[in-house]
């Protein structure tokens, strides 16, 4: 079943009589067309792709014309009340959740003069719960897409030298994944070495790389969907702290993914996790969630968390991380991160191919 018909028997059982689409990644998920001028226009007969001259042939060529009619009308938002009004539509869902007040006063004004004069904030809600559930497809792109990340991590390990820098190593990172296949990265690429590494979300800098823990977290997208990985190595020689860390890291993600399968909870899954690096004497150490989940966004639903739902549960379609860490101020941090899907036939499978064994470099 397509992303759209999916859709159009998500807004029948919301009674919803139509649905303007305003987020790029929300019309992309829907069409399978990037651009970034325009409207998607869905009711249950007829959905409509309405954007400008600029991308009318690649539209055309890329959308399913037994799905969506494209049309470059010169004022696009009068041309929607037209359509809307000529299919009977009184009321239409927006966007809540990334359609800005102005854009909608906008839309509302222009609706309303064709008589359409109740809008519904549900937008976002309906088809980011379609989105929650990954197809065949759409976790064989992801598959593409940390593939491409997976080999540029073997690439880096023979890169680093100590000459580079961190900047050094994340432009190369994302090098290696554009000339590989990514059509961009999934997130600004992490690269912190030395004291940095206690940083989570370290900044890279335009220093060279100092010795000790090195984590590199990054990945590539490939039509639209994203990979998410991080390895941490050692840049020289780990002492014994620096491995029993290490191990603790690797002990608490492989235990949480040990017990990953369909129906169990999310806040259980980080509490595997975290009670390993808290009775290893990390207690307060592991600030964030396990994990996340990633598709059009590197940020999804559902949340692998202490804050997470007691009814939320890992379920078919899911994808998320599992990415423990120890982050200790001013000395240093680990971090090691997998991407897992439960896939439609509720089989658990790992994106991540590549080695976590402690590494530790020459430098």
């Amino acid at each position: 079943m397509s992303h759209l018909s999916r859709m159009i028997e998500a807004m029948k059982a919301a009674d919803m009589e139509a649905v303007i689409v305003t987020s790029e990644i929300n019309q992309r998920y829907l069409t399978g067309f990037a651009y970034t001028d325009g409207y998607v226009v869905v009711t249950p007969k007829k959905s409509w792709l309405i954007t400008d001259f600029r991308y009318t042939e690649a539209a055309e060529a890329a959308v399913d014309p037994a799905e969506f009619e494209v049309i470059a009308p010169g004022k696009m938002l009068p041309k929607i009340a037209e359509l809307l009004r000529d299919a009977g539509v009184k009321s239409v869902a927006l966007e809540e959740a990334t359609l800005s007040i102005r854009d909608s006063e906008r839309i509302e004004k222009a609706l309303g003069e064709a008589g359409i004069v109740y809008f519904r904030p549900e937008a976002s809600a309906l088809i980011d719960g379609l989105r929650l559930y990954k197809d065949e497809q759409e976790i064989a792109l992801m598959q593409q897409a940390q593939d491409i990340a997976d080999a540029a991590f073997t690439h880096i390990l023979s890169y680093i030298n100590p000459d580079r820098t961190e900047i050094d190593v994340a432009l190369e990172l994302e090098f290696f994944m554009r000339s590989h296949g990514a059509e961009c990265v999934s997130f600004e690429t992490i690269a912190a070495s030395g004291k940095a590494s206690s940083m989570p979300h370290a900044v890279p800098r335009p220093v060279k790389l100092e010795r000790g823990f090195f984590t590199m977290d990054f990945g590539a997208r490939v039509d639209g969907y994203c990979s998410d990985m991080t390895r941490t190595v050692v840049l020289g020689k780990a002492d014994e702290e620096m491995r029993r860390l290490y191990n603790t890291v690797l002990e608490a993600q492989l235990a949480s993914l040990a017990a990953a399968k369909e129906g169990v909870g999310c806040k259980a899954l980080d509490t595997i996790a975290r009670d390993i690096i808290d009775n290893a004497g990390y207690k307060g150490a592991f600030g964030h969630s396990l994990g996340h989940g990633v598709g059009m966004y590197i940020h999804e639903s559902p949340r692998l968390s202490q804050v997470a739902p007691e009814d939320s549960v890992l379920k078919r379609g899911h994808v998320v991380t599992f990415e423990p860490g120890i982050y200790l101020p001013g000395q240093y941090g680990c971090r090691i991160e997998d991407m897992v899907a439960i896939t439609p036939d509720g089989q658990v499978h790992n994106f991540t191919h590549s080695a976590k064994e402690l590494i530790e470099l020459d430098v």
